[in-house]
């Protein structure tokens, strides 16, 4: 892993490829939520697997959080009230809480790209390859997935890491994302991050 020492505009990793956690520091506290618990929480211990082997191999993690149409909300206070609170989304925040080294980005909309900094901080990491991993799969998770393409971002969607409140919901978004967005749906136990090179090794089809 290189180190990107431009002061202004400062990401202190270089690396081919990032992983994104949409919204997955979420109390769920909504209509459906319950039974997106059901699904998600399943995803999220395989996101916790997969966001330990990037870490392992110094790739950056970036969570994109939703602002819950809060103009003043702060990262933090999202995480400590999902944490803290007695929240449903509390056993996810519980298994993919952030550290100091992961980087984060509020967004007001769907999708993560849509008025944030998240394409300038990519420029900055150098990434051109995204693992794409959240909630919901039918939503924020597609809608970043398009936005992705069109920016010419090569895609990773593991098909395990990702939770809709509605199953064929969510194996529509996947089937969407393959065929259209020529996105890899392969689950997360067949991807493994290269260490030092910042690319995916992407391990065969059983």
């Amino acid at each position: 892993m290189q180190s990107n020492n431009d002061f202004y505009g400062y990401a202190p990793d270089k690396s081919e490829i990032a992983l994104l956690l949409i919204d997955v520091i979420n109390d769920l506290e909504f209509e459906g939520g319950q039974e997106l618990l059901q699904h998600a929480l399943p995803a999220a211990r395989n996101i916790a697997e997969l966001k330990e082997a990037a870490r392992r191999s110094n790739t950056p993690v970036i969570y994109v959080n939703d602002n819950f149409g809060r103009w003043r909300s702060d990262f933090t206070r999202i995480v400590d009230h999902c944490l803290h609170d007695g929240v449903r989304g509390q056993a996810i925040a519980e298994l993919l809480a952030p550290v100091d080294d992961d980087y984060f980005v509020l967004k007001p909309k769907h999708s993560a790209f849509y008025g944030t900094t998240l394409d300038l901080l990519l420029q900055y990491l150098g990434a051109r390859k995204l693992v794409i991993t959240g909630i919901a799969g039918n939503n924020c998770v597609l809608f970043t997935a398009n936005d992705a393409y069109m920016r010419d971002y090569q895609l990773m969607v593991p098909s395990d890491c990702i939770a809709s409140i509605k199953s064929p919901d969510n194996e529509s978004a996947l089937r969407q994302m393959e065929l259209v967005l020529k996105a890899d749906t392969r689950p997360s136990s067949e991807i493994s991050f290269a260490r030092q090179t910042g690319t995916a090794h992407e391990q065969s089809r059983r």
